[in-house]
């Protein structure tokens, strides 16, 4: 069955420790950990100098360009304890992440996982995973204790019970997309087409092609905005 895991990690054990000692009220989304590009960084904190500052001081974390600030963030984001996250209040950073990141995400992709969302506030990350069996998260989570992660289970949730998984997908999305994850649709090069795709859903291509895009733009909207109530009904 295919399962989402949550998990805590201490900042000084994956990144942003030096920063979060020095901006108090730091907190960072990722937008983004899949492949070898540098990812972007939502931050926020007292204000954007503070922030740059600690960013560029701290060991973990290389910044290699500031892109904007919260002017640019999606209509309505949320800085995820409920309150609304206006313009100036979040900044955008493109940012390399150290080797203790880098290796987090090779034993996650390695074990036949995907990295959902990750934000951090509080000294500590919070990271959702997707995998396709406990076989595959029990793997991960044996490497995490191996290297000394000190990662926290929070929740563990099956595709049967999609709600408790806090997903912006509805249950047809998610289904399509962990059924495209377990065929390798998103892996490079691709293990599946999206005509091949469409005969194992029994779907059309173009259903298929439209569902995907729907999907995407939601897992988008949710790691831009952190609002990841399930959908009330199926587009």
């Amino acid at each position: 069955m295919t399962t989402v895991v949550e998990l805590e990690i201490p900042a000084a054990r994956l990144g942003f420790d030096r920063t979060f000692d020095r901006v108090s009220t730091f907190e960072f989304q990722v937008g983004g950990m899949i492949g070898d590009s540098p990812p972007l960084i939502w931050a926020s904190g007292p204000d954007r100098d503070a922030v740059a500052r600690a960013l560029e001081a701290d060991p973990s974390v290389d910044v290699i360009a500031s892109l904007g600030d919260g002017g640019e963030s999606p209509t309505g984001a949320s800085d995820g304890a409920g309150t609304d996250v206006g313009p100036g209040d979040r900044w955008l950073f493109r940012t390399e992440f150290g080797d203790a990141a880098k290796l987090f995400t090779e034993i996650v992709t390695d074990n036949d996982g995907a990295i959902l969302t990750a934000r951090g506030r509080n000294g500590r990350w919070l990271v959702k995973l997707l995998f396709h069996d406990r076989e595959s998260v029990s793997a991960c989570h044996d490497l995490l204790e191996q290297y000394e992660y000190r990662a926290t289970v929070t929740r563990i949730s099956g595709v049967d019970d999609l709600a408790s998984a806090q997903t912006p997908l509805t249950e047809t999305q998610y289904e399509t997309i962990c059924k495209a994850h377990e065929l390798g649709y998103f892996d490079v090069p691709r293990g599946v087409t999206l005509k091949e795709l469409a005969a194992e859903l029994d779907v059309s291509h173009q259903a298929l092609s439209e569902r995907l895009r729907r999907s995407h733009a939601a897992l988008v909207s949710a790691e831009l905005s952190e609002r990841t109530a399930p959908m009330a009904i199926d587009p």
